[in-house]
């Protein structure tokens, strides 16, 4: 059972009490910075372990190419679920201007993000925070609304807006909006 589906199940069974509960809950938690956001031509050798990327115990660097890499700052501390273990996401040179520049202004593919997730980035009511996110995270969410995996009303007023996007604008909007203190 993948994580969508284990928290679809999740949800389901929960009473409207307890989901106003855990509403309260999460929503009085102040976000922090947990991303450090790395601008670089190369990046560690990685391989999969759990769902994640580790570091090779042999260490090297390899291209970073297009793409993001995503690791714990520290595995050990990671491993021992350390709360305060924060996370390195090593992005292609240039791409956090470049990014910036989409998010402002929508690089005639888009619009600005900050219409719809407030000029801070920092979300409007229901619409989300999108500063400070893992950029992972926010490449998924974007793909997911442009193959249509992801769906429903939020999902469909987004859809318009990521069409025009290539992976090479979501990785520069990502390592932009993950720079941004949360």
């Amino acid at each position: 059972m993948g994580p969508q589906s284990l928290m679809v199940r999740i949800a389901k069974a929960l009473s409207d009490d307890d989901a106003k509960t855990a509403a309260e809950y999460f929503a009085s938690i102040k976000p922090k910075q947990w991303i450090r956001v790395v601008e670089s031509d190369t990046v560690p050798m990685t391989h999969p372990a759990g769902g994640l990327l580790v570091r090779n115990a042999d260490g090297g660097t390899e291209p970073i190419g297009h793409r993001i890499i995503e690791l714990a700052e520290d595995q050990n501390r990671f491993e021992l679920r350390d709360p305060n273990a924060g996370f390195v996401a090593y992005v292609p040179m240039g791409s956090i201007q470049k990014g910036k520049e989409m998010v402002a202004t929508g690089g005639g593919k888009t619009i600005p993000c900050g219409i719809c997730h407030g000029q801070d980035l920092k979300g409007v009511a229901d619409i989300p925070s999108l500063a400070g996110r893992s950029p992972s995270q926010i490449v998924r969410q974007i793909i997911d609304i442009q193959t249509g995996s992801r769906n429903g009303p939020k999902a469909a007023l987004m859809k318009p807006v990521v069409t025009k996007l290539s992976l090479d604008d979501e990785i520069n909007i990502a390592a932009y909006l993950s720079s941004l203190q949360p």
